[in-house]
């Protein structure tokens, strides 16, 4: 009796902490800050005011329940997303027409000046802030990666030696206090307003008073009194007003956010009490002079709510997290050469387990495994770099490179061409399938049923579905097609309705799921499902027919718009579209090391190879597992080549039309693209 009074307690003692407080906890970090706070409370009693020294300890504050909510810029955004604290951004402060939920880093420096950026060494620096984003993240990366700053990482030095052996002295807030970085700062060289020269306006002061010869700031940061009086420093060395930051900046990057646990009733209690404030000035900070920026900038104009699912990795995007990375170099004597291959599904995994078993030489694997349940959370993974790399379809490519993730190597499925000295992209055809028997044309197929290689991709969906949506103009598609299989879809969807599972009679987990479980998922289980007649059309790649050796082929016919049935060895008469091969994607920083073992690696287990072992284009226990069976080999994608590049202007149309349609757009894209931070690759 007694264990179960202790267990009602603690389910008790749960629900109290799993419930939002009537009150929103908000955390200040200054004397000045929690005075606006208080007179915020006085307009708003939903709010209360919260007290720590620092960021970090807000972060602590909230993670503990002491505090909801402080509103952070990038790169304690990226502290806070730790596995240690697991907060959220939920609510991203606007900016207006000048970079809406985004801002520039700059490097401001005054005029009558003549150095570059390339030489800044030896010169005096303003920063905002240790860890800061626009302060230290973005310029010190931007320094490091263009080898100005000479650092070999963790284990060569800490990256604060190599800041202070190129700079003559700095003030960088937050460093050690008998360092150079501490050595302009007027005050205590903490990450506060006790110091006079933290923050923008700190940073801006330190340049202004003549103590810097560079100030590493936003691009809103000067006045408008003084622009005249001072200029940027841009990457390709030239100098430029301070009002070009869109053409002459380090980095673009996500705008300051507000974070809070993971608990979707208090981000919506945090949300609407914010939206609910009259009478008060959440942006302004002028009755606190000097101070600015407290609670929230100063120069944001309206809060936005982000995505329910969003993180803080998705919040800043591959190509920040890249430089954020490039600060916390690891030591390589601990770091594995290995590449992390991202595997969906079980028979995938077991595929890229024997690939990582044959891949050893002299003890060291080329390849290691991580899997997820479907390519959404492998490109998550990817992002966070708990996996490198997979091969995904056009339409997964559109939504990684929204995500900042860039396409490394290209399947090539014509031998000839593997090769050939320059490399020619590979492509197929998007085709529609039908029974010969079942007298259907394109014109015919309103309220049929239809089968889908999987929601998002090319040829089974994004093709057909924005050939519907351009004849229709309809995004309901359930209005078009009376049920199908679309792997991926809602499972209450009538796209999920003809779908299959794993083949199991009851209570089958695995139905509709965007993985090879699902009998019906891909190329094969979309025909699968035709041939089943759980479906009266299926939208696959020609080669799909051609190569099951199940079928007879002549009981089967394409259909495209305007033209009646043809044989499926006519694809190139009748056809939806001639997408681009499906392509290896990476984060932008590890793009040469995918590439390098990938190359070797199909070498040794390859097409052309005829080693029993192991065949990186073979699928022994289903089809086109990790890559297709099509493929002849990989072949490099250039070098800074972007996703929309690589796809080509064709399938850009369709994708962009397509996309429209919101609820047909992933989940993952949405948290990547609610605003345009992300750098082009």
């Amino acid at each position: 009796m007694q264990t179960l009074l202790f267990v009602s307690l603690l389910g008790c003692l749960a629900a109290v902490f799993a419930a939002p407080a009537n009150k929103v906890k908000w955390c200040v970090t200054s004397v000045k800050e929690l005075k606006k706070c208080v007179a915020l409370e006085r307009k708003a009693p939903v709010f209360s005011c919260v007290k720590r020294d620092n960021a970090i300890d807000c972060i602590i504050a909230i993670r503990a329940g002491e505090a909801d909510a402080i509103t952070l810029d990038g790169g304690d955004i990226y502290i806070a997303g730790l596995n240690n604290y697991d907060l959220q951004p939920i609510i991203a402060e606007d900016y207006g027409t000048s970079s809406e939920t985004c801002y520039y880093a700059v490097a401001v420096v005054k005029k009558g000046t003549t150095f570059k950026l390339n030489e800044l060494q030896g010169k005096k620096s303003c920063h905002t802030g240790l860890g800061k984003s626009a302060g230290w993240n973005i310029p010190i990366g931007t320094l490091v990666s263009l080898n100005l700053i000479q650092w070999g990482g963790l284990e060569d030095k800490p990256v604060e030696e190599a800041v202070s052996n190129y700079f003559h002295s700095s003030c960088a807030p937050g460093a050690a206090r008998d360092s150079k970085l501490c050595q302009l700062c007027t005050g205590d060289c903490s990450k506060s307003n006790s110091e006079p020269y933290y923050d923008y306006s700190g940073a801006f002061q330190c340049l202004k008073d003549g103590a810097g010869d560079v100030a590493f700031v936003k691009h809103l940061t000067v006045p408008d009194s003084e622009k005249a009086n001072y200029e940027l420093l841009c990457k390709d060395n030239t100098r430029a007003p301070i009002d070009n930051y869109k053409t002459c900046h380090l980095s673009k990057v996500p705008a300051h956010a507000v974070v809070s646990r993971k608990d979707p009733q208090l981000a919506e209690l945090i949300w609407t009490s914010l939206n609910s404030v009259q009478d008060f000035d959440l942006f302004s900070s002028a009755a606190y002079a000097p101070a600015k920026n407290l609670m929230f900038k100063d120069s944001a104009v309206k809060l936005v709510q982000l995505p329910a699912n969003i993180d803080s990795f998705l919040y800043l995007g591959a190509g920040y997290m890249s430089v954020i990375r490039s600060l916390k170099k690891e030591p390589t004597g601990t770091t594995s050469t290995a590449i992390k291959w991202c595997a969906v599904g079980h028979a995938e995994t077991n595929k890229c387990d024997k690939w990582s078993i044959n891949s050893v030489v002299d003890g060291n694997t080329a390849i290691e495994c991580q899997n997820a349940p479907t390519v959404e959370e492998c490109l998550k993974k990817i992002m966070r770099k708990e996996a490198d790399a997979m091969a995904v379809d056009g339409g997964q490519v559109y939504t990684a490179g929204k995500c900042g993730l860039v396409p490394a190597m290209v399947e090539q499925y014509n031998e000839t061409l593997c090769s050939a000295s320059e490399v020619t992209a590979s492509s197929y055809y998007a085709v529609a399938v039908v029974k010969k028997s079942s007298g259907l044309t394109w014109e015919k197929l309103k309220g049929k049923r239809s089968c889908h290689t999987g929601i998002g991709r090319t040829a089974g969906w994004n093709v057909p579905m924005g050939q519907i949506h351009k004849q229709t103009g309809d995004c309901d598609f359930t209005t078009f097609f009376s049920s199908g299989c679309a792997p991926g879809a809602d499972p209450n969807s009538t796209f999920c309705a003809q779908c299959i599972g794993s083949g199991k009679d009851v209570g089958d987990e695995f139905k509709c799921k965007a993985s090879s479980e699902e009998r019906y998922y891909g190329y094969a289980g979309a025909l699968r499902c035709l041939i089943a007649d759980a479906g009266d059309v299926a939208f696959i790649k020609h080669t799909t027919i051609l190569e099951n050796t199940e079928v007879i082929q002549n009981d089967y016919q394409l259909i495209c718009p305007g033209k009646t049935p043809v044989s499926v060895h006519d694809y190139e008469s009748c056809h939806l579209a001639v997408v681009p091969a499906h392509a290896v994607v990476t984060r932008p920083e590890t793009r040469n090391e995918v590439v390098r073992i990938l190359l070797e690696q199909q070498t040794r287990f390859g097409a052309s190879v005829s080693d029993d072992s192991f065949s990186m284009f073979k699928s022994e226990f289903g089809k086109n597992l990790l890559f297709k069976d099509s493929t002849k080999c990989l072949q490099t994608v250039d070098v800074g080549t972007s996703y929309d590049t690589f796809l080509g202007t064709e399938y850009m149309t369709a994708m962009n039309s397509l996309r429209q349609c919101g609820e047909t757009t992933p989940d993952l894209e949405k948290s990547c693209t609610f605003h345009s931070c992300y750098e082009t690759n």
